[in-house]
């Protein structure tokens, strides 16, 4: 089969230089005392200044007081030590012998590295003088580590107001890939969780996986009776055991820190955590999938938009807390422009169609969709639009939203002293911003929106018995740079003292992606200003009825 490529390449201006919080310098103040020469009777006196005293006795203070607290936090930290350790069991050690495993691997990797920089001229890059606690390194041995440390990766990469950039922006590329369990495995955890032969419920069970993650592994099927095709997502076997393991490590990790170095209670690192491990243990929770799913069904059929789009049909007498059984949609992914071409006449209405939906969904639904990757996002054989997997979701308050509205709305007019006043009531703080100098940054950042690298990809392909030809497009945009833009808005509000919650970078990451969608199938779409687009939504009357 023949195969011509062409690339497009637009073009890329010069970005906005890094902003950095302001650094205040270390002040440190000496014990030692001032010498004051006095001849007088032949002796020298030695007197501490005034000011030099007080701080001293305050340094002294303050150190006597943390010492006490920590004293009386010793029993509490032991006990939560101890506890979690009898919680965790032999698992641990297990974990213990697998993590010392993945650092020697990825130290490997690292020692290879620094012997191929001593021969450059260039000397060694930095991240390799930081050896495995640089981004780079550090995101390999999360991959190393499995399901747990994949899913921390992600959760740093979704939370840039907590964690540094260059990590952020490296995790971007914390890939959930894992290699397939055998189907023996599969099997006996079926027939475990339906409590029977698994021929009873299911004709036929392709042996071969869809996919393969870390948590789960998703296989085709065809209900017995009914003849429906189904997909079954299965946890795969210890995945549990495994994430409390980790997750009680990270827990007493955080906690001995926070017993170290008492600032770091009020950045809430145990609070953190314990976030973390809500959000993980509900994404191995295959009923609480359901039940999203389900919300988002009632949504689509509440507001009338079954002919539109779609979220696959859960079947509950086949489904448990480690086996979801869902109904199988046939399409193709938002990025899939040959495919879509020959499905629908008009690929901008379908991504409307899209992005009305979800846009829909933040008000109507207790939760939305927060990974609407390609993978997730899809055209249907029918030409409606199909939303999967509803593992990682989010829960958006009222008052973010209502802030959002106006961030969204402000981006589309360019009205930057909107943007943020809009940021400023997202945000976090305790101390006055300057709203007319924080807009003239924001405007600064957001210049640079329409200068972003792209390249779209047109592949013809010529079928050997056919004269017909296939010609698909995909679109490759610069993660990194789309996350830089992102990480630029933080990063500007940090330096004025603002702290966003994190459904507004899961928000924020989920209008990237549907920017790219645009860039692809509707290149001329101003997404933020179509009237074809309902960001505003007038559905607020109906948003919660949906469950009353």
């Amino acid at each position: 089969m023949a195969v011509a490529s062409v690339v497009f390449r637009g073009v890329s201006y010069g970005r906005l230089p890094l902003l950095h919080h302001p650094q205040f310098p270390a002040t440190s103040v000496s014990s030692r005392p001032r010498k004051l020469s006095c001849h007088s009777k032949g002796f020298t006196v030695f007197a501490r200044s005034s000011q030099a005293q007080d701080q001293y006795s305050q340094a002294q203070d303050l150190f006597t007081s943390r010492l006490q607290d920590s004293m009386a936090n010793l029993p509490k930290l032991m006990e939560d030590i101890i506890q979690t350790s009898i919680n965790t069991g032999p698992r641990g050690a297990l974990r213990l012998a697998q993590g010392i495993q993945a650092v020697i691997g990825v130290g490997s990797e690292w020692l290879a590295d620094v012997s191929k920089s001593t021969n450059s001229s260039y000397g060694l890059p930095n991240q390799i003088q930081v050896g495995l606690l640089s981004p780079v390194y550090l995101r390999r041995l999360f991959e190393r580590m499995g399901a747990t440390y994949i899913k921390l990766g992600q959760f740093i990469a979704s939370a840039p107001t907590l964690f540094p950039q260059e990590y952020v922006q490296e995790f971007q590329n914390c890939f959930d890939r894992a290699p397939a369990v055998p189907f023996e495995e599969i099997q006996k955890i079926l027939r475990e969780e339906l409590g029977g032969p698994i021929d009873s419920v299911y004709e036929y069970v392709d042996p071969t996986p869809i996919a393969s993650a870390s948590i789960a592994q998703v296989h085709g099927a065809r209900l017995r009776g009914s003849q429906e095709d189904v997909v079954i997502k299965v946890l795969k076997p210890g995945i549990e055991d495994v994430l409390v393991a980790d997750l009680n490590f990270v827990y007493v990790v955080a906690r001995i820190l926070e017993f170290l170095n008492p600032d770091l209670n009020r950045a809430s690192l145990v609070g953190i955590v314990k976030d973390i491990r809500e959000s993980m243990l509900e994404e191995v929770d295959f009923n609480k999938e359901a039940v999203n799913i389900e919300s988002f069904r009632r949504y689509i059929e509440a507001m009338g938009l079954s002919r539109q789009a779609t979220a696959p049909k859960v079947y509950k007498q086949c489904s448990t807390r480690r086996v979801l059984t869902m109904e199988r949609l046939y399409g193709v992914p938002l990025t899939d422009l040959d495919s879509i071409s020959s499905l629908v006449s008009s690929p901008e209405a379908s991504l409307i169609t899209a992005l009305n939906v979800w846009f829909g969904s933040l008000l109507a639904c207790e939760t939305f969709h927060a990974d609407v990757h390609a993978g997730n996002l899809w055209l249907l054989r029918d030409g409606r639009i199909g939303f999967l997997d509803f593992g990682i979701v989010g829960r958006i308050s009222p008052k973010t939203w209502a802030a959002m509205e106006v961030f969204l709305a402000s981006i589309a007019t360019e009205e930057y002293e909107s943007m943020a006043s809009a940021l400023i009531e997202m945000g976090a703080t305790n101390k006055d911003v300057d709203y007319k100098a924080f807009a003239r940054d924001l405007e600064k950042i957001f210049s640079s929106i329409q200068d972003l690298d792209t390249e779209i990809v047109v592949a013809a392909a010529r079928g050997p018995n056919t004269n017909t030809t296939a010609v698909s497009a995909n679109l490759v945009v610069d993660e990194r740079q789309m996350n830089a833009l992102f990480l630029d808005v933080v990063r500007v509000s940090e330096s004025y003292g603002l702290r966003f919650p994190r459904e507004f970078a899961l928000l924020m990451k989920q209008l990237l992606y549907f920017d790219r969608y645009t860039r692809l199938l509707a290149p001329n779409l101003n997404m933020l200003q179509d009237q074809r687009i309902s960001i505003v939504s007038n559905r607020r009357s109906s948003n919660r009825n949906i469950y009353q």
